[in-house]
């Protein structure tokens, strides 16, 4: 069947465990559903006055739109990669589609960012105003690279999920990996930093767009700040036609993996 004709058939399922999952992340505490919106508040506070000192040169509002994209990142892979373990009881006792979870963890992870989102736009406003500047027109093309993100975040939970039944030892590589990742893709600094890198060698600056969230982070900039420029190579192009490859081989996986969940958990 259908991935899409499928979630369609089972989306009150999905709104149910993509809300249960939303609850569950704030469940006892005070301010509940706020601090989705409180959590990425204060950490942009912290970008604002520390990291300044680790990233000279760079501007504030690159810093916050980088960070807050790769905490998208990281929560979802996270979360996602446990989708199947953590849900062991219900996996063996119902008879439902299994896709359902890392999808419904993949979609909770997406509501937090919409919200940090809201914040993250305020705070960039005020920034930018401070300089007698504003946010480009092209703004309004973000919720284009929102979906983007999270279709790929999503073929990385698929894949992830499955793997985590057959190999646990995938927890903890999965965050070493993350941690190279991290530094890796351009959260914490900007594009000309490998543009420099790049003007002695070349090859560097087209390996590095390969990876998709170095193209993924440069899009958000490239739409959001004024002067930002996304570059248009054939190093895109490839890096950018990974997640929607690696969307369709992550089904397909997940697909034939999930017939012997029931026994492996």
């Amino acid at each position: 069947m259908n991935p899409l004709s499928m979630l369609w058939q089972r989306r009150n399922m999905l709104l149910n465990l993509t809300l249960r999952e939303l609850k569950s992340r704030y469940k006892n505490s005070v301010l509940g559903f706020l601090w989705s919106i409180l959590t990425p508040l204060f950490m942009a506070v912290i970008y604002v006055f520390f990291l300044r000192l680790l990233a000279r040169g760079v501007p504030l509002e690159s810093i916050i739109i980088g960070v807050f994209a790769w905490q998208f990142t990281a929560q979802a892979v996270h979360e996602g990669l446990v989708s199947i373990t953590s849900n062991a009881n219900l996996v063996k006792k119902v008879f439902f589609p299994r896709l359902i979870l890392p999808t419904a963890i993949t979609l909770g992870n997406l509501v937090n960012y919409l919200l940090s989102l809201i914040v993250q736009f305020i705070l960039l406003a005020i920034l930018l105003a401070w300089r007698g500047e504003a946010m480009a027109w092209t703004a309004i093309f973000v919720p284009l690279v929102v979906v983007y993100h999270t279709l790929f975040l999503l073929s990385l939970a698929y894949l992830l999920s499955a793997a985590n039944v057959y190999f646990r030892d995938a927890q903890h590589l999965v965050g070493v990996l993350l941690s190279a990742w991290f530094f890796a893709s351009p959260a914490m600094y900007d594009l000309s930093i490998v543009q420099n890198v790049a003007a002695k060698w070349p090859l560097v600056l087209d390996l590095y767009l390969l990876n998709p969230m170095a193209i993924i982070i440069t899009a958000y900039r490239a739409l959001i700040l004024p002067g930002a420029v996304f570059p248009l190579t054939w190093a895109v192009a490839v890096g950018g036609s990974i997640p929607v490859f690696l969307l369709l081989i992550s089904h397909v996986v997940f697909q034939r993996a999930q017939r012997n969940f029931a026994d492996l958990l």
